[in-house]
């Protein structure tokens, strides 16, 4: 077997090297055909079976050992036998040379790669078993794949040899077709002057168009595949149904009623979905009563000689619930329903493509948008359940400030909670696995936050993993793992802010076969869609991003694609994503960092200003951060921003909008900013890059100008 394929392989070499070496190329060209033209069509004149024959068998040879030349030999078909037998001809030679090309890569390679690499292919040759054959049909479909890589990387895999000789003679049928029809143009041109035939402009037109429309045919069939199956029913109640009602649900809805859709919109729990409820609202009215005491621990820096403050913890979270309520009008059942939304309270099940369950009824629907949300990621580490813990869902309900909290993780969640807790008076220990808090930020960005914590009485246990927590609900501790020894932290009360999970069990997709990927989100595409064509999915459960402006950001896609698609449909846009970290120094960024601009190979510039040399930060007792701005080298185009210090949050849309509408740092230089405002930061960083970049030599002679003038 061995001999056979290193035989085989010698021969295949040898064939293809022939062809290079001695130039045959030259005969698969546009120019040579036009030259022999008249010769050609005598000879198959004469001999219309000979010539059909070795036109055949030339064909299948050069697409049989994957030589340049296929094209030309199309187009060539088309001028010489014409539309209906050069379809016929080229079809079936190009589809028999692609299977030889498959079963000569089969049996050489195949064994080979898969025993090398069966274990980084199984999820491949799982997914060819089952649906080999309709991966195949849309390759073969969109001309811009190249042929005869798909024939080479197919053979490697377990789709079967038949399946893929009938899959290929379908799929490059209309291909083929295309092809032959601009070949019959070409066999007509007789001068330049021939090249601008409409019937020559009408063919190629049609080549270009060719990959757009076999792109919609090879979307239609997915979307018919995964309806099969499923009824439609002739009339729906209602043109969407929107599945939870959070921010992302909400924004769905409400684009859907402003339009005049008939929107459903199904919640199980509270409206306003976390955000509002036990994330973004509640955080932050906690983080604000936290950053008054902390104002009043620094009276002294505000030229008072003593400042104090009673409270009770129950209080502070007294005026949390007061704040949701607050905002709850904004996103409650009567505000929806006044703007047109049938706002239902219960629990859906999605029962098909087109119906979803509540209630006891069944509601057919021509669009589906799930927004059901996420949940905190809690480990399955030992003992943990025992003690009990508390998450970012739960932990508004607490009414005792606890003496010693942990706090687990060092992203957002977690950095927020516990500087809060910590300026409140709780004794906080952190615990990070990796060497510093928010880890996705510059390394002295990370710093500057730590010293601050550290400041605030936090107690940072970086490199530190939580292995297994002891005690009961009296007296607990966690066990960590670091430097190889294990370090005991005694606790009152455990916080878990490790992330979020997407909620994508218990309503009906495992059932109806809606894909979900690897990080556990529901598998989306650009327009929003899950693989079924009608059922869309933004926000935490779909991802990549977990924060209520991209749920909101993503929801205008999803509910203007499932109401319009027939006439056009939009790609998300992900370009410029800002967020904030709303610690103290908050933090603030969009686009790539100095970090990421390194790991990527950029050709990159950072800008610094330091806001301590701020008026207004200096007058406010906030003259502490900085801003760094990433710029491709040499050019004052923003490539991304991260922003430390008093309001970054606020300061950094300044940026989102020059991003967004590229707008350079010579633009914000020549903007007018109000004096004194910490805005003013953003005119001086890029004060600092034009100061980086003046043109030395112009200045130079300007120079000696002005000197001329003086003398």
């Amino acid at each position: 077997m061995k001999g056979s394929k290193i035989l085989l392989l010698i021969v295949v070499a040898a064939l293809i090297t022939s062809f290079f070496s001695f130039d045959l190329g030259q005969y698969f060209s546009l120019e040579f055909f036009k030259s022999q033209q008249a010769e050609i069509d005598n000879i198959y004149r004469g001999n219309p079976v000979e010539v059909a024959a070795i036109y055949f068998g030339v064909y299948v040879l050069v697409t049989g050992l994957s030589l340049p030349g296929a094209t030309i030999m199309t187009l060539v078909a088309g001028a010489v036998f014409g539309l209906f037998w050069g379809t016929l001809i080229v079809s079936f030679a190009s589809t028999i040379g692609a299977t030889l090309a498959f079963l000569v890569a089969r049996f050489i390679l195949k064994d080979s790669v898969q025993s090398k690499f069966g274990g980084k292919l199984k999820t491949i040759n799982d997914g060819v078993r089952k649906d080999g054959a309709v991966y195949l049909f849309i390759l073969r479909l969109v001309p811009a794949f190249p042929f005869f890589v798909i024939n080479l990387i197919m053979a490697l895999t377990p789709i079967r040899a038949w399946t893929f000789y009938w899959v290929s003679q379908l799929g490059m049928f209309a291909g083929t077709l295309v092809y032959i029809n601009a070949g019959t143009q070409i066999a007509q041109i007789d001068s330049l002057g021939g090249i601008l035939s409409p019937q020559l402009i009408a063919s190629f037109a049609l080549l270009g168009l060719f990959p757009l429309l076999a792109k919609r045919v090879a979307e239609s069939l997915r979307a018919n595949r995964a309806l099969r199956g499923h009824k439609k029913p002739k009339r729906f109640d209602s043109n969407m149904i929107v599945i939870g009602a959070g921010s992302g649900g909400l924004v769905s809805a409400y684009i859907a009623a402003a339009v005049k859709a008939k929107v459903t919109l199904i919640e199980k729990h509270k409206m306003g979905g976390d955000c509002l409820n036990t994330g973004c609202v509640p955080s932050k009215a906690l983080i604000r009563s936290a950053k008054y005491l902390s104002h009043i621990k620094r009276s002294k820096e505000f030229g008072f000689k003593e400042a104090r403050a009673d409270f009770d913890f129950a209080d502070i979270m007294g005026r949390v619930h007061n704040v949701i309520s607050k905002v709850e009008p904004h996103d409650s059942v009567e505000r929806y329903t006044d703007l047109g939304v049938d706002v239902i309270q219960g629990e859906a099940t999605i029962a098909s493509p087109y119906s979803v369950e509540v209630n006891g009824k069944t509601l057919t629907t021509q669009n589906i948008v799930i927004a059901s949300g996420a949940r905190p990621l809690v480990p399955p580490i030992p003992g943990l359940e025992d003690v009990g813990y508390l998450t970012s869902d739960n932990i508004w309900n607490m009414q005792e400030l606890p003496n010693r909290l942990v706090v687990m993780g060092g992203g957002p969640i977690g950095c927020e909670l516990a500087q809060s807790f910590a300026r409140l008076g709780a004794k906080v220990t952190l615990v990070e696995r990796f060497d510093r808090i928010m880890p996705r930020e510059d390394q002295e960005i990370s710093q500057m936050v730590m010293q601050r914590f550290e400041s605030d009485g936090i107690d940072l246990r970086l490199q530190h993993t939580a292995i297994r927590f002891e005690g009961d609900s009296e007296n607990k501790t966690m066990v960590c793992e670091f430097q190889d020894d294990e370090v005991e932290i005694e606790f009152d009360e455990v916080l878990v802010a490790l992330g979020r999970t997407a909620n994508t069990k218990g309503f009906g997709l495992e059932e109806l076969g809606v894909n979900i990927t690897d990080r556990g989100t529901i598998e989306v595409n650009e327009f929003m869609q899950t693989n079924f064509p009608n059922i869309y999915a933004v926000g935490d459960v779909a991802g990549p991003y977990q924060f209520t402006h991209t749920a909101a950001h993503q929801a205008w896609y999803a509910s203007v694609n499932a109401l319009f698609n027939r006439f056009r449909r939009f790609k998300v846009d992900y370009s410029v994503i800002p967020w904030s970290t709303f610690t103290d120094p908050e933090v603030a960024r969009v686009g790539i960092n100095e970090q990421e601009a390194k790991d990527q190979g950029l050709d990159f510039e950072v800008t610094r200003f330091g806001i301590d040399d701020l008026d207004r930060a200096i007058a406010d007792g906030e003259d502490h951060g900085m801003i760094k701005v990433i710029t491709a080298r040499g050019k004052d185009k923003i490539l991304g921003v991260t922003i430390a210090g008093e309001h970054a949050g606020d300061l950094l849309a300044e940026y989102v909008l020059a991003m967004k509408h590229g707008l350079g740092l010579n633009k914000i230089l020549a903007t007018i900013h109000i004096y004194p405002t910490m805005a003013e930061a953003n005119k001086y960083v890029a004060g600092e890059w034009k100061r980086a970049h003046k043109p030395e030599r112009l200045l130079r002679w300007i120079e000696k100008y002005h000197r001329w003038q003086r003398n």
